[in-house]
C-alpha cells in the first residue's frame, strides 16, 4: 500500500515531463538573452563600388585621347601644320612647338598666353618690315639762312629770342629796328639796339646774317 502512495501514475509522469521541459525552456531562454552582443557596423560603401566624384555641369572630356589638343599652326613658324599639345596648353605653348617664330617676325598682336581649344587655328603674324630711315629734317627758310645762321631781316621774335643772351624784350627791339629801318645791311648795326653791348654783339655777330 506503501509503494501505491509512492507510485504517481501516467498523469504524474506526464505532469513532470511537462515541469522538467518548461524549465530546460526558460533555461535555454535566459541563456540566449544574456549571450554578448556585437556593437552594430556603421553603414558604408558597397565593397568593390568606389565613389562618384561630382562632375560640374557644362565641364566636357578633352576631344583627343589622352586630353591631347591638335592645333593648327600657320604663318611665320619653323614648322607650319597640325601640334599636337597637352589639354590647357596656351599660345606661347604651340608657338614653341611648331619650331618656334622665325626671325623678324612681329609678335605684338598675338597673345601668347591665352589658353588654345581642340581644332583652333593659331595665326602668327607676318615678318616685320625693315625700320625706315628718320626722314631728315627739311632747312628752316623763315629767318635763317644756307648756313644754319638766322637772317636779322626775315627772322621773327621767336627766333631772335632763341639766340644767345637775346631775350624776348631785346629781340622785339631788333624787330623794331628793322621796321623802323627798313632792313639790316651789315650785322654790326645791331650795335645801335638798346642792350646789345659790345660782349654781346661778340657773341652774336657768328650767328646771324644781313640777307
Amino acid at each position: 500500500m506503501q509503494r501505491a502512495r509512492l507510485d504517481p501514475g501516467r498523469p504524474g509522469a506526464v505532469a513532470l515531463t511537462v515541469v522538467t521541459l518548461v524549465a530546460a525552456l526558460a533555461a535555454a531562454v535566459g541563456v540566449w538573452l544574456d549571450r554578448p552582443r556585437a556593437d552594430p557596423l556603421p553603414p558604408g560603401p558597397v565593397a568593390g563600388l568606389s565613389p562618384i566624384a561630382d562632375v560640374p555641369a557644362g565641364s566636357a572630356t578633352p576631344n583627343t585621347p589622352g586630353g591631347e589638343l591638335v592645333v593648327s599652326v600657320v604663318g611665320t613658324v619653323a614648322r607650319p601644320g597640325l601640334v599636337k599639345v597637352p589639354d590647357g596648353a596656351r599660345v606661347a605653348d604651340v608657338v614653341e612647338a611648331a619650331g618656334g617664330v622665325l626671325p623678324g617676325t612681329e609678335v605684338a598682336g598675338l597673345n601668347l598666353a591665352r589658353r588654345v581649344s581642340d581644332g583652333e587655328q593659331v595665326v602668327v603674324g607676318a615678318p616685320a618690315p625693315p625700320a625706315e630711315a628718320p626722314a631728315a629734317e627739311a632747312p628752316a627758310t623763315t629767318g635763317g639762312s644756307a648756313g644754319g645762321k638766322v637772317d636779322l631781316n626775315s627772322a621773327t621774335v621767336a627766333q631772335l629770342d632763341g639766340l644767345p643772351g637775346v631775350g624776348p624784350v631785346t629781340a622785339q627791339r631788333i624787330v623794331d629796328w628793322r621796321t623802323r629801318n627798313g632792313r639790316f645791311s651789315r650785322v654790326d648795326q645791331l650795335r645801335e639796339i638798346d642792350g646789345i653791348g659790345e660782349r654781346k654783339y661778340t657773341q652774336l655777330r657768328e650767328l646771324v646774317v644781313a640777307g
